[in-house]
């Protein structure tokens, strides 16, 4: 663990409570909303948020990288670098839907330190090291499911379970767990470790849709893997759950 992780945690605070402010100002506010390339939504309040997380970082640790969804990247090959999405879930945010959050992930050579999961309208933060998580400084666990049908399972999109995976392996897991759910985006991983739900699973993510929840998930005593059972960093998707079916489950997937 890095002697100033608890330097960087303070400062990661001080990035949510700051974007926080931001946000809540344009939620459930009229707002343009423009489409990018790939067709997804996009707001001022992604933007501006990440512009001010952005200047916040660059003053504060002007020889670290940032690397955002919206502005793309400063000080790309930089030892320590900030990995931000301003909004996850923006169909969420745009809906009026409490049910999203900001991912801040800090690696060093290119490996996560530390993440942070900020629900801006529940007043809930998430914080990770892969040692440790906690929720609004409370340690947080996932709990021990030792059982796929005991499960609670989510996963952000289902249209994306169909175009990006193997849905009939998905709906057959779906037939045997206890209960399925579209609580998706950053808040499934926070009902994850915080032992509300067993499984989250996304078949296609982003590195700053992914890259916080590493040190989160695994801070909080779950496994965190992509689709066939390898380390997430460099992949597109997601299997986060319960260390205790995880084999299992990728074995279920593929």
């Amino acid at each position: 663990m890095n002697e100033n992780l608890n330097d960087f945690k303070n400062f990661g605070l001080k990035l949510i409570e700051k974007s926080s402010v931001i946000i809540k100002k344009y939620y459930r506010k009229k707002i343009k909303i423009e489409n990018k390339n790939d067709y997804s939504p996009v707001t001022r309040a992604d933007k501006y948020t990440e512009k001010i997380i952005k200047k916040m970082i660059l003053k504060e640790y002007p020889h670290h990288g940032v690397l955002g969804e919206e502005l793309g990247e400063i000080n790309s090959s930089a030892v320590y670098k900030w990995v931000i999405d301003p909004i996850d879930g923006t169909k969420t945010f745009i809906s009026g839907v409490p049910l999203f959050g900001t991912l801040i992930a800090l690696l060093k050579d290119e490996t996560p330190i530390m993440g942070i999961i900020n629900l801006p309208i529940l007043g809930e933060t998430l914080i990770g090291d892969g040692f440790s998580t906690v929720l609004n400084g409370n340690r947080t666990y996932i709990r021990p499911c030792n059982s796929i049908s005991n499960a609670v399972l989510l996963t952000t999109d289902l249209e994306n379970i169909r175009i990006y995976s193997n849905i009939n392996k998905f709906m057959n897991l779906v037939n045997k767990v206890k209960l399925f759910r579209t609580w998706g985006d950053c808040y499934g991983y926070y009902l994850l470790s915080t032992g509300y739900a067993d499984i989250m699973i996304d078949p296609i993510m982003s590195s700053w849709d992914l890259l916080a929840l590493i040190p989160i998930i695994n801070g909080a005593g779950g496994v965190i893997t992509d689709f066939s059972g390898n380390n997430p960093i460099s992949s597109n998707s997601i299997i986060a759950s319960s260390k205790l079916i995880h084999e299992e489950l990728i074995l279920l997937l593929n």
